[in-house]
């Protein structure tokens, strides 16, 4: 099979490269030319193509992380993996759709900064009132101002003793800081949440263990008995729009 393949995809690597080293080979520059743009009246700035795409593919990179560290996604995701395990379903629902709903979430409560991040930094940016550096720190702001609501004093006073610094306000304080500090917060705030979640349904299983041994049945699992009963009171109460209005007003909307 492998002989197989190597015998069709080398042709087809052939004829590729003849058709593209010929006229990368006859090219007067090396690379990609650069183009120039106008972000004022200071004049023309050049910006080398192949560089802007090298940046561009290593900012993408870090795109899971910074969804994860700059955001409420933490939080959502961890007290959903927390609810699910209190109501004793192992896949279900399933991890996409738990990740899909925990990031449309996100994108919900994110709306407010997300927008002003727009206004202050990108829109400038793309109307050439501003530099790419400048964009990058105006659009930041509105996600530090997040970030330092959400944030705890000690997580943050915890992470400037570590990293031994000290800041006169907390509008001076660094990215580098005030990342581990905001995951550290939302870690704890989602705990917390989530020992909120488990307390009824440990009440259930509890009830259920002992009737089962009131009967003499320590055989059968309470698992298995009290999984529908936990299943029905979650949808009696409307469980999924009580969390998720919980998750919400959590962070002030």
């Amino acid at each position: 099979m492998v002989n197989a393949a190597f015998r069709f995809f080398l042709p087809c690597l052939t004829v590729l490269a003849g058709l593209f080293l010929p006229a990368v080979a006859s090219a007067d520059l090396p690379g990609i030319p650069a183009f120039s743009m106008q972000p004022g009246e200071d004049g023309a700035q050049e910006y080398s193509v192949t560089l802007q795409i090298l940046a561009l593919m290593t900012a993408l990179t870090f795109l899971p992380a910074m969804l994860m560290m700059m955001t409420s996604f933490t939080r959502i995701i961890v007290v959903f993996a927390i609810l699910r395990q209190a109501l004793g379903l192992q896949a279900t629902p399933s991890n996409q759709i738990l990740l899909g709903l925990a990031l449309f979430l996100s994108i919900f409560i994110m709306k407010p900064v997300l927008e002003e991040a727009n206004r202050v930094g990108l829109q400038p940016y793309l109307q050439e009132e501003v530099t790419s550096l400048e964009a990058v720190e105006l659009a930041s702001e509105p996600f530090r101002k997040f970030m330092l609501e959400q944030t705890r004093e000690s997580d943050l006073a915890l992470f400037m003793r570590l990293a031994e610094v000290e800041y006169e306000t907390p509008e001076d304080v660094s990215f580098w800081v005030l990342m581990p500090a905001f995951v550290t917060s939302e870690l704890k705030t989602a705990f917390q949440i989530g020992f909120i979640l488990f307390i009824p349904f440990l009440i259930l299983d509890m009830v259920v263990a002992s009737v089962l041994m009131a009967m003499g049945m320590m055989m059968l699992s309470p698992i298995i008995i009290s999984l529908p009963f936990k299943i029905m009171l979650f949808v009696l109460v409307d469980g999924w729009a009580l969390i998720m209005g919980t998750l919400a007003a959590s962070y002030g909307i």
